[in-house]
């Protein structure tokens, strides 16, 4: 009991208290250490330039790059084409109804395996929405010589569904 008093027993409180300050003014050199380090904020100043060099660095080479690069807005520049992939179905059908709302004729196109699900859509737009007044206009079908990961020539099938809003 002579320890929790602090009455009786002043020198081992004051033991105490040295050990404690010791403890803090040890840490607080510490954070002070980590936070004086002003120079880590002046080398990220020094170092904002350099990223900006970096960046500018790679829009070069994107520049190389823009053949690929103006192929992506034709294909996302039209928005009368919907491409099928491996997204669920209902989510093509979604769109190619919200983009049926503002133009007059959606085109769906599909490649390989995709054709089915390409199909689906269309039918599904026609079917369940025929009070709306959705129709399927022209369907072409045709094949694409494509380079696979072996350096072979392969051939795609594709089809390309035309849906027509009737109003």
């Amino acid at each position: 009991m002579p320890n929790y008093n602090g009455n009786m027993s002043n020198d081992a409180t004051e033991a105490n208290n040295t050990t404690v300050t010791t403890e803090p003014t040890e840490a607080t050199t510490q954070p002070e250490a980590t936070t004086q380090p002003e120079a880590t904020t002046q080398p990220e100043a020094t170092t904002q330039p350099e990223a900006t060099t970096q960046p500018e660095a790679t829009k070069q080479p994107e520049a190389t790059k823009q053949p690929e690069a103006t192929k992506q807005p034709e294909t996302s520049g039209p928005r009368d084409i919907i491409y099928i992939g491996k997204k669920p179905l209902m989510a093509y059908v979604t769109s190619t109804l919200i983009q049926l709302s503002n133009i007059s004729c959606v085109t769906i196109k599909a490649r390989g395996m995709s054709i089915g699900r390409a199909v689906d859509v269309s039918q599904i737009i026609s079917r369940k929405t025929e009070n709306a007044g959705y129709s399927i206009g022209n369907i072409k079908i045709g094949s694409e010589s494509l380079e696979s990961q072996d350096g072979r020539m392969r051939n795609v099938s594709t089809i390309d569904i035309e849906v027509k809003r009737n109003s």
